[in-house]
């Protein structure tokens, strides 16, 4: 992982205009997240209704074949939009208030998501805490808004199916609170022996949703970082960093799911229980850094809307986390 899944502002030294870098990146991620959305597509069409597929499909086909990697734009295009405007908004706003900065380089990886989301580098020092809360929260409201509207369409688009049309074994989402709610509203009950298949563009969208959470964590240098250093300056930044990290290590050793509370047979134990994300984002924070570089101008108190900026991230944080974002099942 570079640095930070779909980080934000890092710091960096100058290395010159290296665009060719951050275009061959964007293409090999497109390719990635489009052969993952592929992956996914086909899967949903095989509970759907597998007599659309010809007993002689390879899977294969999922790396090289036009006609079936056609399939995976849906999922790769809505990903893509939501991390490049998360990162488009950090780009702009550095702009506007004259801090350079690179234009984003994303990261393909050969994965279940095809990609480790996408960074920008921050190349001098940003001038005052107002400044530093434009960029840091402008960021994940922009990707929250598109990432929302990318659920809602993911939630149409979703298929109830009979449980018996799922392949044994498989990956199940968490549902944070405003997940929850629009899956309410949306799907509503379902039958009894029924389930939600989730269309590509709803995980995109659920990624988008979940990556926004995690970039508003009030720790070291990520976005929510940023915003607890504008609001409070270095030594409330450095208290609530250490909180936080205290919280997450909480979550993973307490929080769901409780099976092993249950243990049946000596089958089902605490560890197995056990996130692992949750240790490799403390590890994250800590090789970032606790510490939060300083402002030009620390003294510069925010304004009311700046303010309501930093209360409307924490808003979405608390409505996107999800305390069990994948469990797995298997066969």
């Amino acid at each position: 992982m570079n640095r930070r899944m779909n980080g934000d502002t890092l710091p960096g030294r100058d290395t010159g205009n290296r665009i060719w870098l951050n275009v061959l990146l964007f293409v090999l991620t497109a390719y990635t997240t489009t052969v993952a959305g592929t992956e996914m597509a086909v899967a949903m069409h095989m509970a759907v209704s597998p007599e659309s597929f010809s007993p002689d499909f390879h899977s294969m086909e999922l790396l090289w074949n036009p006609k079936v990697l056609i399939l995976g734009i849906p999922f790769s295009g809505t990903l893509l939009l939501i991390l490049g405007i998360h990162e488009m908004g950090h780009y702009l706003t550095s702009r506007r208030w004259m801090v350079r900065a690179t234009l984003p380089y994303f990261i393909p990886f050969p994965s279940l998501i095809g990609t480790l989301g996408a960074v920008i580098k921050i190349k001098s020092r940003i001038p005052n805490r107002r400044a530093l809360m434009d960029i840091g929260a402008s960021g994940p409201l922009a990707g929250f808004v598109v990432a929302l509207l990318a659920l809602i369409v993911g939630l149409h688009l979703s298929e109830i199916v009979p449980v018996s049309n799922f392949a044994q074994g498989g990956i199940s989402l968490g549902n944070s609170i405003l997940g929850g709610w629009l899956t309410n509203q949306i799907i509503g009950d379902l039958p009894e022996g029924f389930a939600i298949y989730d269309h590509p563009i709803f995980v995109a969208g659920w990624l988008g949703l979940f990556v926004t959470a995690l970039n508003l964590m009030p720790v070291g240098q990520f976005d929510g970082g940023h915003i607890v250093y504008a609001f409070g300056g270095a030594r409330i930044h450095a208290l609530v960093s250490k909180a936080a990290l205290v919280v997450l290590a909480g979550l993973w050793a307490l929080g769901p799911p409780y099976d092993w509370l249950y243990v049946q047979n000596g089958v089902s134990t605490w560890l197995d229980t056990r996130w692992p994300g949750w240790l490799i984002w403390i590890l994250i924070a800590l090789a970032l850094g606790r510490r939060h570089s300083l402002t030009g101008d620390p003294d510069l108190v925010l304004d009311p809307f700046r303010k309501l900026m930093g209360y409307l991230s924490l808003i979405i944080f608390v409505l996107c986390f999800v305390p069990r974002p994948v469990s797995f099942s298997v066969p």
